[in-house]
């Protein structure tokens, strides 16, 4: 049986060895992006990205969701999957692991002497030519050397930033995805979705079929389907593919005794587990029969996000049994993803979710909403980014939130608090603001506990982890 705790520290060690690399999500820089020197790092180490077939999965949203699914569909259809993500919430480990979490220690050990071997032989023979090498660009070789010495025969990348020239870029998957397409990082990708949908279609390759998952917006569908005419890729979009219908949501609630920190085998204290399924149906020609779905991720999207990874699935594998996909489906979670938790004597829910963008903060507050209603008395726990657009989302909580926090996401990330507090003073919003993120994050806790009522704590993903160190301790 793998040791997790082992197999966490020995990844915990590689990223302590990248941080000394130059990187994105902590530092951002423009004109820094290029494949050449992943190219250079993998040829190294031999190619290790074409060791298993695999998936590429960009978008604005829903590239975690969508992966993972694709993964339990896979690895319920047999096969060993590796899965590439990001952001990790608590353990790095948690953005390469394999079909039932984290690989054995050895696996990520061995990586971690390879990976590092191949930079310091090609720094010595100035094969990089004066390039800095990125955290991320090292992290994702890193995956590519796990996933070959851990044998997985599929493997399923998340991009990071963009597509065209995100580290990722290198591999010839069976199948490309392209999520929901939004203005982010403009800096970056672009100022008009059409530039930054050129960024993420980037990732389509000559003959390889890809699946576009639903957009708003007819100007990036057009984009997308002029590369995939240049490449001469099959291209499905998935809003035209798969009719969805019939989504319910289902509520359980599990009372259970606490474990006691005295000699008795339990205490007095009973607390409830909250777990929410969201139900649905899916039809298309892709499919011999309607598929009937079940997620342990709630929300109207993930259906969407459902349907994309299932006709990404039935493009490669078209003779896949469709209960093969709805077991693959029902075993589809991510940390960070309306993650429902809570405090070990109370019936306190406490939702997790790491939105930070206008649209993806609305479908969780509309999902939260309706699965607790907006006469349950809920308190609100927000930070983020000093790069996210607060002022757009603000206004999202001017109802059904008794209580709102505002605080800052952590050290590792800037913030500005300043502005928040104007945004949410503008929105004409009453909260309590923390500039020490653990004071904040004590506050709200306490309060939702001493009241009885759900707290949605969301905003970015460094919150979200921060709240998850804290619950961990208590």
């Amino acid at each position: 049986m793998t040791d997790l705790r082992k197999s966490a520290e020995e990844a915990e060690n590689f990223r302590r060895w990248a941080d000394g690399f130059l990187n994105f999500e902590r530092t951002p820089r423009k004109d820094m992006f290029w494949l050449d020197t992943m190219k250079e790092l993998c040829a190294s180490l031999g190619n290790p990205q074409d060791a298993s077939r695999s998936f590429h999965v960009a978008g604005s949203k829903g590239k975690g969701s969508v992966s993972s699914m694709i993964v339990g569909i896979l690895s319920e259809a047999g096969y060993s999957t590796g899965l590439y993500a990001s952001p990790h919430i608590i353990d790095f480990a948690e953005r390469i692991g394999g079909s039932d979490g984290f690989f054995p220690p050895e696996t990520y050990r061995d990586a971690s002497v390879a990976v590092k071997s191949a930079f310091e032989k090609l720094s010595g023979e100035g094969k990089l030519d004066g390039r800095p090498v990125t955290w991320f660009e090292l992290v994702t070789a890193y995956g590519m050397e796990c996933f070959r010495r851990a044998g997985c025969s599929w493997a399923v990348y998340e991009v990071g930033l963009g597509g065209r020239l995100d580290s990722t870029n290198i591999i010839h998957p069976a199948c490309c995805c392209i999520n929901r397409i939004e203005l982010e990082h403009t800096e970056y990708l672009g100022d008009t979705l059409e530039k930054i949908a050129a960024e993420k279609g980037g990732i389509i390759k000559d003959g390889v079929p890809v699946a576009v998952g639903r957009q708003n917006d007819d100007g990036v569908r057009r984009v997308l389907e002029g590369i995939a005419r240049e490449k001469k890729s099959e291209i499905l979009f998935i809003e035209k593919e798969v009719k969805i219908s019939g989504i319910d949501y289902k509520i359980k609630r599990t009372d259970v005794l606490s474990k006691s920190n005295n000699n008795q085998p339990f205490n007095k204290n009973i607390h409830t587990d909250l777990s929410v399924s969201m139900d649905f149906r899916m039809e298309s020609g892709l499919f011999s029969r309607p598929i009937n779905a079940s997620l342990r991720m709630p929300g109207d999207f993930q259906a969407d996000n459902a349907a994309l990874a299932s006709a990404a699935v039935k493009t490669v594998f078209p003779d896949l049994d469709e209960s093969i996909i709805e077991r693959g489906l029902s075993r589809a979670s991510l940390p960070g993803r309306f993650e429902i938790t809570g405090k070990t004597e109370s019936s306190t829910p406490i939702i997790l979710d790491g939105a930070h963008t206008p649209s993806s903060v609305r479908f969780t507050v509309d999902t939260f909403f309706r699965i607790f209603g907006k006469d349950s008395g809920a308190h609100l726990l927000f930070a983020c980014a000093a790069d996210k657009d607060v002022e757009d989302i603000a206004g999202l909580f001017s109802s059904g939130f008794e209580q709102l926090t505002l605080t800052v996401p952590g050290e590792a990330k800037a913030s500005d608090l300043p502005r928040a507090e104007r945004a949410f003073k503008n929105a004409g919003l009453k909260f309590e603001s923390f500039p020490d993120y653990r004071t904040g994050i004590g506050h709200a806790l306490e309060t939702a506990e001493k009241e009885r009522v759900p707290l949605l704590v969301t905003g970015s993903f460094y919150l979200v982890s921060e709240v998850k160190k804290m619950l961990g301790e208590q």
